[in-house]
């Protein structure tokens, strides 16, 4: 099952989607989608940083190890207050909306569904993506969202982001901060996120069941990535 997940996620950095974003045109579609991947990825950390922290009044320790503690406080940190291009705070989320709006891409879908979270109103493949992974936030195991965590983003993302921006650069789109988020992401989840994800995972799968929980978990997990990819790339 373990090499089902590498084949997986091998075929994720390899999408034909990535090709297509040569222009602006399919740029502004790609980021019209995938910025509902980027929204939901804080709902399985905030996921992870409720069970695993304290975030109740009164304060009280956490049953879980200071190392798990202290790696989900971290990753928190960064994504929700890291900073831009000009060194201000921000989250990845803002961060990911200012480059929809330097290209040109419809904010409108994803700004509305924040004011109601109504999935009926989005494209029902982008809707089956949300809502599996909202889903798993609210009823999972912990350890399974630990792994669609790890194995579904952080550990996926350099390897995907990369090969985004590839093309990108190549050819020679004006797209600056898009590239400094990606970017910023294939630094960081490739040199920090990315081990204290996993790191957190081992701490949580400490039996042969939680083990197996996890990884079908993480092969679902990719799996709605590539559905995800699919779509947008029939958008173009």
């Amino acid at each position: 099952m373990q090499t089902e997940v590498l084949n997986k996620q091998g075929d994720l950095s390899h999408h034909p989607m990535y090709e297509n974003l040569n222009s602006i045109e399919n740029l502004r579609v790609f980021m019209k989608y995938h910025v509902f991947a980027v929204w939901d990825f804080m709902s399985l950390l905030k996921s992870l940083q409720k069970e695993i922290t304290c975030t109740t009044i009164p304060w009280k320790e956490s049953t879980y190890e200071p190392e798990l503690v202290r790696l989900i406080n971290e990753i928190v940190l960064g994504e929700e207050s890291d900073v831009d291009a000009s060194g201000n705070p921000s989250s990845h989320f803002a961060l990911y909306l200012k480059a929809m709006e330097e290209v040109g891409a419809d904010t409108s879908p994803i700004l509305g569904f924040l004011e109601n979270y109504n999935l009926e109103k989005l494209p029902k493949e982008v809707a089956s993506v949300l809502s599996f992974h909202l889903d798993l936030a609210e009823n999972g195991k912990v350890h399974e969202v630990a792994s669609s965590f790890f194995y579904g983003r952080e550990k996926l993302i350099p390897k995907m982001f990369q090969s985004i921006v590839d093309v990108i650069k190549k050819a020679g789109l004006d797209c600056s901060s898009l590239i400094y988020y990606l970017e910023r992401h294939i630094e960081v989840d490739g040199g920090e996120h990315g081990p204290m994800a996993l790191r957190c995972l081992n701490g949580l799968t400490d039996t042969e069941t939680k083990k197996s929980e996890a990884t079908l978990m993480a092969v679902k997990s990719l799996e709605m990535r590539w559905d995800l990819w699919d779509f947008i790339q029939s958008e173009f």
